[in-house]
């Protein structure tokens, strides 16, 4: 249900008594603390559009002024313009400038539609200056915020849309393993075409978001993702059954060039434990108390 400006409780405000004067000031302070108060208000409901959130500030703006019966608001965000019903432009007017950090991205207008007597700022109390001022503060805020949240649930919408592609093409290679023995070589292509028209782009796009040591990872998956359709690992598997699925983890990173740190720090263990796989794994391999190096002796296994 759409709420306006009169579903609000506005602070009450005390019968006219003789104090005239007091009481015109006392009750423009309470109309500024409700106009500051409606503006929260209005911004939890339409967090979620940034256009509905300035539409309803322009309509609700004007009541706040001394003279709500012929004061018209205008608000323009990015080109975009709010305006009350009724809006007419005038000479008796004032404006604030609305601002994200340092750039101006619109402004905040009152304008009266008849004449009104002088006060500081032609027909315009010193009070509502600065009222108009704060006003145009916070909705640079809040439009800030509810810009943000609006980008988020794009990315996020992106992201979700990029996740489904990768379980959808998970499952197809997990179909596409199943397959017997005598399809291998069509299972082959098949793996070569999801990687390279599915995963790769998906690793590629992403690269532009993420931070230099992310992007390290990515490197090492598309890499991974080489070895992964060539034969390297079963190969490895068959010739030295010894080695647990972890030394094959390992094995397979130390071909690729990764030092023992940057192994350590992928898989988030000290480096001592990597150095005793690696010993482990030359044990296995027959390659212990011998100058073979480890990285060129796993490159040269066969990948057929």
């Amino acid at each position: 249900m759409t709420e306006n400006y009169s579903d609000f409780e506005p602070i009450s405000l005390p019968a006219v008594t003789q104090s005239g004067q007091i009481e015109a000031a006392l009750r423009e302070r309470v109309k500024e603390l409700n106009c500051l108060y409606g503006i929260s208000r209005l911004a939890e409901r339409a967090h979620s559009s940034l256009n509905q959130f300035l539409r309803e500030i322009a309509e609700f703006l004007p009541h706040a002024w001394q003279y709500p019966d012929v004061a018209k608001a205008k608000i323009v965000y990015n080109d975009q313009v709010f305006t009350s019903s009724g809006f007419n432009v005038s000479e008796w007017h004032q404006v604030s400038q609305i601002k994200i950090g340092k750039s101006v991205v619109g402004e905040c207008a009152i304008y009266y539609t008849e004449l009104r007597p002088l006060a500081f700022e032609g027909p315009f109390l010193e009070e509502e200056r600065v009222l108009l001022d704060a006003v145009a503060e916070r909705i640079g805020n809040l439009a800030s915020h509810i810009a943000a949240d609006e980008e988020l649930k794009k990315v996020n919408s992106q992201l979700q849309s990029e996740r489904k592609a990768l379980q959808e093409a998970n499952i197809a290679l997990k179909v596409i393993l199943s397959r017997k023995e005598d399809d291998r070589n069509e299972i082959i292509g098949d793996i070569n075409t999801n990687v390279d028209k599915v995963i790769k782009p998906l690793l590629f796009s992403l690269e532009s978001q993420l931070t230099p040591d992310q992007k390290t990872c990515t490197h090492l998956i598309s890499s991974l993702l080489d070895d992964i359709v060539s034969p390297f690992v079963s190969n490895l598997t068959h010739t030295y059954s010894s080695l647990s699925l972890t030394e094959l983890e390992i094995s397979n990173l130390i071909k690729v060039g990764l030092s023992t740190k940057e192994i350590a720090k992928l898989r988030n263990v000290a480096p001592g434990t990597i150095n005793r796989h690696r010993e482990n794994i030359r044990r296995k391999l027959r390659v212990t108390n011998s100058h073979v190096n480890l990285t060129a002796f796993l490159q040269t296994l066969p990948n057929k």
